[in-house]
C-alpha cells in the first residue's frame, strides 16, 4: 500500500482510512470514547419526538462533549490532566447546543455549523487554548478549506449512522437482545469512529490554513520521487 497523503492534501477517503487505522492503535480508549454516546442512544431508544427534542439538546451536548474531548486528547497525545481540558469541554457544550435543532430540520445543516466552528474543540485541547481563542481558531479551521470539512464529518456520520443501524438490527436478529441493549452495544462500538475522525479532520485543516486550493491540488499532482 502507498504511504498515506500529508493532511493538507489528504483525501476525505483517506481521512476515513486513517480514522480506521488510529482506532486500532487505541481501541480500548476507543470503547471509553463510544461510552457516553452509547449510553445516551439507549436511554433514548424509544422516545417520543417531543422528548427527544427536550432531553437530548443538553445530554448531548455532554455526551458528544466528552467522547470529542477524548477523542481529540487521543489523537492529539495530549493528557486529559491538561488544564485547557476544561476549556475544550466548555467549547465543546456551547458548539454543540445548537446542533440539535438545526439537525432537527435536516442532518446537513447541523452538520454544516459543526463544520464551520466544531474543530474548535481539538484545537483547544491540541493548541492549549482558552474558550474564545479556540472559538476563533475553530472558525479559522473551518473556512480552510470547508468543502473538505463539510464533505469529511457527512461522510463519517454517514457510515457510522447506516452501520450503526445495521449492527442494531443484527444484534436483535441474531441474540435475544432488547432494543435497548442492541443500541448500546452499536453505539459504543461504532461511534468512536467518528469522533476520531473528526479529531484527525483538525489535523487537515490545521494543514490548510493559509493555503489555497490551487496550491494543495498542486502539491497533491506532484510526483513524491521528485518533490523529494
Amino acid at each position: 500500500m502507498p504511504p498515506p497523503l500529508p493532511p493538507v492534501t489528504r483525501t476525505v477517503g483517506q481521512l476515513v482510512a486513517e480514522t480506521l487505522k488510529t482506532y486500532g492503535e487505541h481501541w480500548q480508549a476507543a470503547l471509553v470514547i463510544g461510552l457516553p454516546p452509547a449510553v445516551l442512544s439507549a436511554v433514548a431508544t424509544g422516545f417520543s419526538r417531543a422528548q427527544t427534542l427536550a432531553i437530548v439538546p443538553l445530554a448531548g451536548a455532554v455526551a458528544a462533549t466528552a467522547s470529542f474531548v477524548i477523542a481529540s486528547a487521543v489523537v492529539s497525545g495530549v493528557s486529559l490532566r491538561s488544564r485547557h481540558i476544561v476549556s475544550a469541554a466548555i467549547v465543546g457544550v456551547l458548539v454543540y447546543l445548537p446542533f440539535p435543532f438545526l439537525a432537527a430540520m435536516f442532518i446537513l445543516p447541523g452538520l454544516a455549523w459543526l463544520a464551520f466552528i466544531g474543530l474548535a474543540v481539538p484545537a483547544a485541547v491540541a493548541e492549549s487554548l482558552g474558550v474564545r481563542d479556540a472559538l476563533r481558531r475553530g472558525f479559522a479551521l473551518g473556512r480552510a478549506d470547508y468543502v473538505h470539512a463539510l464533505g469529511g464529518l457527512a461522510t463519517l456520520t454517514t457510515l457510522v449512522f447506516v452501520t450503526q443501524i445495521a449492527a442494531s438490527m443484527l444484534l436483535q436478529g441474531s441474540a435475544d437482545n432488547s432494543e435497548r441493549t442492541a443500541a448500546f452495544l452499536a453505539g459504543l462500538v461504532l461511534s468512536p469512529v467518528l469522533f476520531l475522525g473528526a479529531a484527525l479532520l483538525y489535523d487537515d485543516q490545521a494543514a490548510r490554513v493559509g493555503t489555497t486550493r490551487e496550491e494543495r491540488l498542486a502539491v497533491r499532482l506532484t510526483p513524491r520521487d521528485s518533490a523529494q
